[in-house]
């Protein structure tokens, strides 16, 4: 009976210290913590498991909904809401003390055709539209304002092509109401919650003619009275591109129309494919030792540029934990967190990439 107290002793013991080894570990949050936060967007296996659960805690403290929060998987159909997903990853930084970003209201992906069409496949008129959208968003940003501190409210709604004449995205949302669909989405946002930060979204944000569009459609919105507080800057790159002067740049031009900067979607994949584009390779080159170290200094370029500009940037967020979970696939190489959740050379370029820098300017 004795040597089984022992045991049970010497367990718990073992216990609090690896405990208390683990809690006084440092992660990106607290290399970072004089500069922005760090954020990664999370699946619902990310919470699930033990050991994924515990690398986030360690490493962020604020969190992306991946799909979860997003207009189909929340609303299906009009008037019937799927909150499981979205309330488990909301539970899980409440019970964590990690800040969630809210991802995202308006789409012209991952939203229903409700939306948008009458049941003939029509499109709506503006007016039925404003009301769906306004449903919408009300719903879900009044479910979650208790933990959400920002929003994506309108994502990716600058078009690719630099010799269009119109600068929009040609999607249904547009096709109804021109670019007055993105001013109502922010009123609405506005409306449901006063106190979050709001922000317009969208990739290939450092291309220079697609950074002066956004730029200017937010300038020119904020001048009406639209109330857009940020910008996200997705940050799908790759090792070539975009350089970090363009990156640079168009943190600078962003700087002088918004307050606010969040880089939303980070990950740098290791073939000459980048922004948001669903469709991707997925069969990269080789990993050989060179790709690898090119690959880390992308990342340390990247992040002196961001603690350069520390005074705008508010968050740095990774698009997903490890390269297993990557919506790019583990074959792109795209994270600091190898397949199985182990540190990749890149995550040691991040840490000492904020070393260039002292403090933080806000």
């Amino acid at each position: 009976m004795k040597q089984r107290t022992t045991t049970a002793l010497l367990l718990f013991l073992a216990f609090c210290a690896g405990a208390a080894a683990q809690s006084s570990r440092k992660g990106l949050k607290d290399a970072y913590k004089d500069y922005f936060w760090i954020g990664v967007a999370v699946n619902q296996r990310n919470i699930s498991d033990e050991t994924q659960k515990a690398l986030i805690c360690q490493e962020f403290n604020s969190i992306t909904a991946e799909n979860d929060m997003k207009p189909q998987p929340t609303e299906p159909e009009e008037g019937v809401y799927r909150w499981e997903g979205a309330d488990r990853i909301a539970n899980f930084c409440r019970q964590n003390g990690i800040r969630l970003r809210g991802h995202c209201l308006m789409w012209h992906n991952q939203i229903g055709r409700w939306m948008f069409t009458n049941p003939d496949g029509s499109l709506v008129d503006k007016e039925v539209l404003y009301e769906r959208m306004r449903r919408h968003i009300h719903a879900i940003v009044g479910r979650y304002k208790d933990i959400v501190y920002c929003w994506d409210v309108v994502n990716e709604a600058i078009t690719d092509d630099p010799n269009a004449a119109v600068p929009y995205r040609q999607s249904p949302l547009y096709e109804i109401a021109g670019e007055e669909f993105i001013e109502k989405a922010f009123e609405f946002a506005r409306e449901a919650d006063p106190d979050a930060l709001l922000f317009y979204n969208d990739y290939n944000e450092a291309d220079p003619v697609k950074s002066v569009r956004i730029a200017e459609m937010v300038r020119q919105m904020k001048e009406k009275g639209v109330p857009i507080d940020g910008i996200g800057m997705q940050g799908h790159y790759n090792i070539y591109e975009p350089s970090a002067q363009d990156v640079d740049a168009a943190i600078e031009r962003f700087s002088h129309v918004v307050s606010h900067i969040h880089v939303t979607e980070l990950d740098i994949r290791v073939n000459r494919e980048m922004g948001g584009q669903l469709k991707f390779k997925r069969d990269a080159a080789a990993i050989t030792d060179s790709i690898d170290r090119v690959h880390a200094d992308r990342y340390a370029a990247m992040f002196r540029v961001f603690c350069k500009h520390s005074d705008v940037i508010d968050c740095v967020t990774f698009w997903n934990l490890s390269d297993r979970d990557s919506w790019l696939s583990e074959q792109n190489y795209p994270l600091l967190f190898d397949r199985n959740y182990q540190k990749k050379r890149a995550y040691d370029a991040v840490i000492k990439a904020r070393k260039s820098y002292r403090k933080r300017r806000k």
